[in-house]
């Protein structure tokens, strides 16, 4: 890693520059949250500027969604387990950087707060925004113990969800005044609902002319649960043969569980049915080619994916786990399953492709609701005012003068 820090805290320029927001991340690249801090920088304007500190690394290509022009990049190359020469590296970084505001993301980057504390970082934010395998319920002792231990460092939270709120209030401790309950948006003029795409995107032939096309985007990993997605899939054309030739499954997104999605429909005979699109960065044509999106997750905060589906005009079934019973209204939107019960995902995805008026329905109810309470525009202005508010206090005055254009 390298960084270039330009001027001086006595250059005049330098003292009327924008506020640094410092963003770390554990590693920048293809992912819901990741292109949630996208979002974010994309549309905050001028009157910020920002650094993107991975404690991995960051992929170069997906860098170039970001379009704002004061924007640093920052690789640590963290390696397995306690990485205290990388800890020394951040706060060398910071200490160069002197952002107004830092702002970490989920336990992978906690312990960079007690750096930011070292190095006086005026104004100090975690967001909490969901759960890993490692930890699927937030029950996890020491990662209790660690989240409390980081309390008295940290001077705001952010939740994306009610039961991320309930999370930090109740089993941490996090007062209720030091928490804002930030719900994720989505573009609605990106995501949008049009006519299908599919000639460009699917192999030829893959859809009939009245085929349905259910499906799912998202890492192919343990805690996304696209092994349970298969699984009823396969069921579903054992139960209704005739739907052989109509349903199919389409999948975007790369991971570890894509041999094991692959195997399960090879197994039962239907793998001419599946296709594994891998990662992908026109998400919204992909989208946009689908009649249903499910979404299997064993845990989830606000999920992205299914804000962009509803965006679309897809009606949405998921599991119901964290931040999707939030988003998705039984029987208005979509449908909810219980994670224990495969019968059920079963049962919801063949209700939509048998019957396309609801579907219709469901998506124009989803799309609704985006326009009128999950606009990415009312996301990033709680942001904005929540920045405003920690970035532009007497005691964030030291943060405003780095000026930093730097390269890794």
């Amino acid at each position: 890693m390298a960084a270039t820090v330009t001027g001086s805290s006595g250059n005049m320029a330098e003292a009327t520059a924008p506020p640094l927001i410092a963003h770390v991340v554990h590693r920048f690249d293809i992912g819901g949250l990741e292109n949630g801090v996208v979002n974010l920088i994309n549309r905050l304007g001028s009157e910020y500027r920002h650094a993107v500190i991975c404690l991995t690394d960051y992929n170069p290509q997906f860098c170039r969604r970001i379009h704002h022009p004061a924007v640093s990049y920052h690789a640590l190359h963290k390696r397995p387990g306690q990485d205290w020469a990388m800890l020394w590296q951040l706060g060398r970084l910071l200490r160069q950087l002197r952002p107004a505001v830092l702002h970490t993301r989920n336990l992978a980057t906690l312990e960079a707060q007690a750096i930011g504390w070292l190095a006086r970082v005026p104004a100090r934010l975690h967001g909490e925004h969901g759960w890993d395998m490692a930890d699927l319920h937030g029950k996890n002792r020491r990662y209790r113990m660690l989240r409390r231990l980081f309390v008295p460092l940290i001077d705001r939270y952010i939740a994306l969800s009610v039961e991320g709120e309930r999370y930090l209030h109740d089993e941490i401790g996090v007062a209720a005044g030091k928490i804002e309950r930030i719900i994720n948006g989505v573009d609605a003029e990106q995501f949008q609902p049009l006519p299908r795409r599919r000639d460009t995107l699917l192999p030829a032939g893959f859809v009939p002319e009245q085929g349905v096309v259910i499906g799912s985007v998202g890492r192919l990993a343990e805690v996304k649960n696209h092994v349970a997605l298969a699984h009823a899939f396969g069921q579903l054309l054992q139960q209704r043969p005739e739907l052989r030739q109509r349903a199919r499954l389409v999948i975007v997104g790369a991971g570890p569980q894509r041999e094991a999605v692959q195997a399960i429909l090879q197994k039962s005979g239907h793998a001419h049915a599946l296709y594994l699109a891998g990662a992908q960065q026109n998400i919204a044509e992909w989208m946009q080619s689908f009649d249903l999106f499910v979404l299997p997750s064993l845990a989830e905060g606000i999920s992205n994916t299914i804000l962009e589906a509803m965006a679309c005009g897809l009606p949405v079934v998921a599991t119901a786990v964290g931040g999707n019973r939030e988003l998705v209204e039984p029987g208005v939107t979509g449908q909810l399953v219980p994670l224990d019960e495969p019968e059920s995902m079963v049962q919801a995805v063949l209700d939509y492709v048998e019957d396309a008026p609801l579907r219709a329905r469901h998506g124009a109810a989803g799309r609704a609701r985006i326009e009128r309470e999950l606009s990415l525009a009312r996301m990033v202005e709680r942001y904005r005012g929540l920045y405003r508010q920690l970035a532009f206090t007497d005691s964030t005055a030291a943060g405003l003068h780095a000026r930093t254009d730097s390269t890794d």
